[in-house]
């Protein structure tokens, strides 16, 4: 926990909202109890999915994930839904210690809904996100958490078919198109990290 609060710390002084908890049960509980009645977007998460917010979050708010499209709509049209709702929820590819996070995307419209748009952005993540510094923190984003992502896909990238870092491909499946350093909060947006003392997503 340590380094949990270490870096919350360090997140405040960039402008961040910060919550910690011992449990990913006890922060989905905060985060429902947060979010009432609003239109919720979700950039893709393993960590989101694993606390089964949007099971939680459809009960009591008009929600929309990519990986769960409404009728008549697929991937790309409720990824288009999410970047206009009212809070976005998503997690980070790595945190330092210092305050700054990574994230890395293929598609665009995670790092896109992170940083324009909402009345609240919400960044949820686990302790194994957690870095000493902004390097190391790239180098996990893009040397461990995309290599997972792209397994996770079933991607035939160097980086899933090796399992072990990224090898700057040229592959039609590339999932690391880009990457945004979060130094500070944006402006005229709230946002939130949640941080959890478990292991959690990719």
């Amino acid at each position: 926990m340590e380094s949990i609060m270490k870096t919350a710390e360090a997140l405040r002084k960039r402008g961040y909202d910060v919550s910690c908890f011992e449990t990913g049960e006890d922060a989905a509980a905060y985060i429902d109890s947060k979010i009432d009645g609003f239109t919720v977007g979700f950039g893709d998460s393993e960590t989101i999915m694993s606390l089964s917010l949007y099971e939680r979050l459809s009960s009591h708010n008009e929600v929309y994930d990519p990986k769960h499209p409404r009728e008549g709509k697929g991937f790309y049209d409720t990824a288009r839904i999410c970047l206009t709702t009212e809070i976005f929820l998503t997690s980070v590819n790595g945190i330092a210690e210092t305050g700054e996070m990574v994230n890395i995307d293929g598609t665009g419209n995670r790092v896109a809904g992170s940083l324009y748009g909402h009345r609240k952005v919400y960044f949820v993540a686990g302790r194994n996100k957690i870095a000493p510094n902004l390097e190391e923190a790239a180098q996990r984003a893009r040397n461990v958490a995309a290599p997972k992502n792209a397994a996770r896909h079933q991607y035939k990238t160097p980086c899933a078919v090796h399992e072990d870092r990224c090898y700057d491909c040229s592959s039609p499946n590339r999932i690391c198109n880009a990457q945004v350093i979060y130094w500070r909060k944006m402006n005229h947006m709230d946002m939130e990290v949640v941080l959890i003392n478990e292991d959690l997503g990719l």
